[in-house]
């Protein structure tokens, strides 16, 4: 499959998740999970490090849904934030899921070729489309090893070592084939299906 299905992929999936109850998350979450088994640490991953985010989340979702009050006590939450909450966090997790499956299945130079193939007609509009994927590939190259302690008083008191980034960047686009052509469409009619749902 081409990096740049993969990518339309995610990108259908984070929209759908939108629009999904509970079995079509379990049915995404099942998909991903089998898909890219590698994935599954990754994801266990992105979910303790979300951890906050999903409490605030569900705790602003539970006590800011009007509704009838669980147990009928003034300081509890709704029913209906109940229910709105623990939707909404299962959304966001099989979100992180669907993260994790694209980098296991891409990776960052696939990433980030994706991303131009995708962006090259919108460079030919006036974007520079190739600045943003450079960009892109830098912070990437970041976020691989932790800086360490106190780094960010570091970048403030000196001036940027421009030195220290790659001078060249790499891009490998295999052939778009009759299939990845075909996965589009599919994408495209999976994710209108389950914006009818």
């Amino acid at each position: 499959m081409h990096p740049s299905v993969s990518l339309l992929a995610w990108l259908a999936a984070v929209l759908a998740v939108q629009f999904l109850g509970y079995p079509g998350l379990g049915f995404l979450a099942l998909v991903i999970i089998l898909s890219a088994p590698g994935a599954v640490w990754p994801w266990l991953g992105y979910i303790r490090r979300a951890r906050w985010l999903l409490l605030m989340l569900w705790l602003i979702l539970a006590y800011n849904t009007p509704g009838e009050a669980l147990w009928d006590l003034a300081w509890a939450p709704t029913y209906e934030g109940l229910g709105e909450a623990n939707l909404q966090a299962a959304r966001l997790l099989v979100m992180l899921g669907s993260l994790a499956w694209l980098f296991n299945r891409l990776g960052r130079d696939g990433l980030v070729g994706a991303l131009w193939a995708l962006l090259l007609p919108v460079g030919r509009l006036g974007l520079d489309s190739e600045r943003l994927v450079v960009r892109l590939s830098l912070v990437m190259d970041n976020i691989q090893s932790p800086p360490e302690k106190g780094a960010w008083k570091k970048m403030l008191d000196a001036e940027p070592d421009h030195a220290l980034g790659p001078n060249v960047l790499h891009l490998s686009q295999p052939a778009w084939r009759a299939a990845d052509t075909r996965a589009v469409v599919l994408i495209a009619a999976m994710l209108l299906g389950a914006s009818l749902l």
